[in-house]
């Protein structure tokens, strides 16, 4: 449905304005079978593109809600997928159609359509080894949103020696955000935004057990930071990503470095069409 249509209707009186209402409320969205009205314009309003949990949702509606997003904008990103979402995805699309991150449990589907290129650069940390899975769901979010990502893993608060020369490379990359993943005590988001001057994204992991298990202490110790950092919940990848995402683009776009995120068939940055560990 075309906005500008219905515009021209109102103004030579071939519609009435209750009718127009009505179909301007249903712009926006694409309806799949009964269950699911898939938001195609909520990059276009929001900066922030729409994607698909794959958690609880049956494979086959999972491809064919793909199909949609693919259809309307080239690319579709799909977060927390199972292996039965994974060979459900497989045997519906081309190979090099999909890029899977088995690490991040994300797949991207596309029709060739590149990925954005805005100008952002997002930093990404994690404390430890434990706490990659949920930085590399921020890392992939954040580069589907056009953003170019620096990965700096396993630099934690137990080893903060590692941490130095490694946040020195990030710093020479000019981040406009920073995604810091950690579990058991959380303290590094903390540390992290003692040390540099652009915002810090603290992202609990649910890593660690007994008493504060399951990513509770390092989400309390988080919200207690001393320093001034942002807080998502636990595991939440995909909110920190495209938080830093947001961030970052919006700081390109006013630096004029870049160009915030456009439709279907803009962007200029070529992905290779492989498994990304």
């Amino acid at each position: 449905m075309d906005l500008t249509k219905v515009l021209k209707d109102i103004k030579n009186g071939t519609i009435e304005l209750e009718t127009a209402e009505e179909q301007i409320r249903s712009m926006g969205f694409v309806s799949y079978s009964s269950i699911a009205k898939v938001d195609t314009h909520r990059k276009s309003r929001t900066g922030i593109m729409e994607a698909i949990l794959a958690d609880c949702k049956e494979p086959e509606d999972v491809v064919e809600i793909a199909k949609v997003l693919v259809a309307e904008s080239g690319r579709a990103l799909i977060t927390r997928v199972s292996e039965k979402h994974v060979e459900a995805l497989m045997k519906a699309f081309p190979p090099e159609k999909l890029e899977l991150n088995r690490r991040a449990r994300t797949v991207v589907v596309h029709d060739g359509t590149p990925s954005p290129v805005t100008g952002g650069v997002v930093g990404v940390i994690s404390a430890g080894t434990a706490d990659i899975p949920a930085a590399e769901e921020a890392r992939v979010v954040a580069s589907e949103m056009g953003c170019e990502t620096v990965a700096v893993y396993d630099v934690g608060v137990a080893g903060i020696h590692r941490l130095i020369p490694e946040l020195q490379r990030l710093k020479a990359r000019n981040p406009g955000a920073i995604v810091v993943a950690a579990g058991r005590e959380g303290t590094l988001p903390t540390v992290v935004s003692g040390l540099v001057d652009v915002p810090v994204i603290g992202l609990p992991v649910s890593t660690g057990y007994g008493a504060g298990g399951g990513g509770e202490a390092a989400l309390l110790s988080m919200l207690q930071s001393c320093s001034i950092i942002s807080v998502v919940n636990i595991d939440a990848g995909f909110v920190a990503g495209a938080f830093a995402a947001r961030i970052a683009n919006l700081i390109a776009a006013a630096a004029g470095t870049g160009v915030m995120q456009g439709n279907k068939g803009h962007g200029n940055k070529e992905k290779g069409n492989k498994e990304q560990e």
